[in-house]
């Protein structure tokens, strides 16, 4: 199963500049389709995993959606063990500006470069008339509540595609997934990961993060060039076949929501989060791009699930030992915490 939180998070921080033991976990007891999230909230299964330690330190698996649909589902447990811990990390630190300024050069194309001068001329043609319908389209995708905040349509649309012809084209694959009516009637209300972020700055609570700019980006930037107009031409086709309405999405935002908030992290809906990377593996495509698919997907296992774990597990628990008398709460993307706090419990 490909968690691509990193991804997810790179994507969501910059389109919203507009010796331990586990104790409790998520259950899955109760398949979510069943879920009528109708019980107590401390009923609730927990995306909480404690770290056995004195003062104790904790797990909290996040979602990359406006905190406003999962807030009132997350159990008082972890909204305890969040105020109670001195100190809160995160994957990247939301609130340095530093962080948006190199992520968005990380994203940009050589000096002098174009993305007329890289793409073949066909992808670039239906790039633009895609973008062309996107922003045709966004304002009657906003919302009343939206436009009452002041938050506009061409704001929003030159917020997330502006410079688009300057982007790196992996990086234009990403926006173009992440253009959808859905997505943009989300817009304007922070993600579960930036609210705790700025709730931790508002308690002056001590915070930092695990990784570094350049390790969440520099993996999307090393696919290689065949790989990368493979990508955008599949995300592009998927874009078209929903714009001519031959195509209907299986899992969305909204079932992810409801999975989440059902506390059922073991369900295949997290395999098709909100990271917006598509995944290009299916039955249609001929043999020698089933391959391409199939490498695209091995490579974001390798880095983006596998040695990023093992380098966030390393840090966690070398912070843990550094500081043995604070309580930390790491706040990740739900499917990546599992396996960081697997790998580090078992180390």
């Amino acid at each position: 199963m490909v968690q691509l939180a990193g991804a997810c998070l790179v994507q969501s921080c910059l389109l919203l500049l507009a010796g331990a033991g586990q104790s409790r976990g998520p259950s899955g007891r109760e398949p979510a389709a069943s879920c009528q999230l109708r019980g107590k909230q401390s009923e609730l299964n927990s995306f909480l995993w404690t770290i056995k330690r004195d003062p104790p330190s904790y797990f909290f698996g996040t979602i990359h959606v406006p905190y406003t649909r999962v807030w009132d589902f997350i159990p008082e447990n972890s909204k305890k063990a969040f105020q109670h811990s001195h100190i809160v990390y995160f994957e990247l630190d939301l609130t340095d500006p530093y962080t948006i300024s190199a992520l968005t050069s990380c994203q940009l194309l050589p000096q002098g470069e174009n993305l007329q001068d890289v793409l073949p001329r066909d992808i670039y043609r239906r790039l633009k008339r895609h973008l062309e319908y996107v922003k045709l389209m966004m304002p009657s995708w906003m919302t009343p509540d939206q436009r009452g905040k002041g938050l506009y349509a061409d704001y929003l649309f030159n917020a997330i595609a502006g410079n688009w012809e300057r982007k790196r084209p992996v990086w234009v694959m990403l926006m173009v997934n992440s253009l959808t009516e859905v997505d943009i009637k989300s817009r304007g209300v922070p993600v579960l990961d930036l609210y705790l972020a700025q709730e931790a700055e508002r308690l002056r609570k001590q915070t930092g993060a695990v990784e570094k700019v350049e390790e969440q980006c520099h993996p999307l930037n090393g696919l290689n060039f065949s790989q990368v107009i493979f990508a955008l031409n599949q995300t592009l086709l998927q874009q078209e076949s929903l714009r001519a309405g031959s195509l209907q999405i299986p899992y969305t935002t909204e079932d992810l929501i409801k999975h989440y908030n059902c506390g059922d992290l073991n369900s295949i809906i997290f395999s098709h989060d909100t990271s917006q990377v598509p995944n290009f593996i299916n039955a249609t495509l001929p043999p020698h791009e089933r391959i391409t698919a199939q490498e695209i997907d091995n490579y974001f296992r390798q880095e983006l699930i596998y040695k990023r774990n093992e380098r966030m597990g390393k840090r966690v628990k070398d912070l843990l030992e550094e500081y043995p008398d604070k309580s930390f709460f790491f706040a990740f993307g739900a499917g990546g915490d599992q396996e960081n706090s697997r790998g580090l419990l078992n180390g």
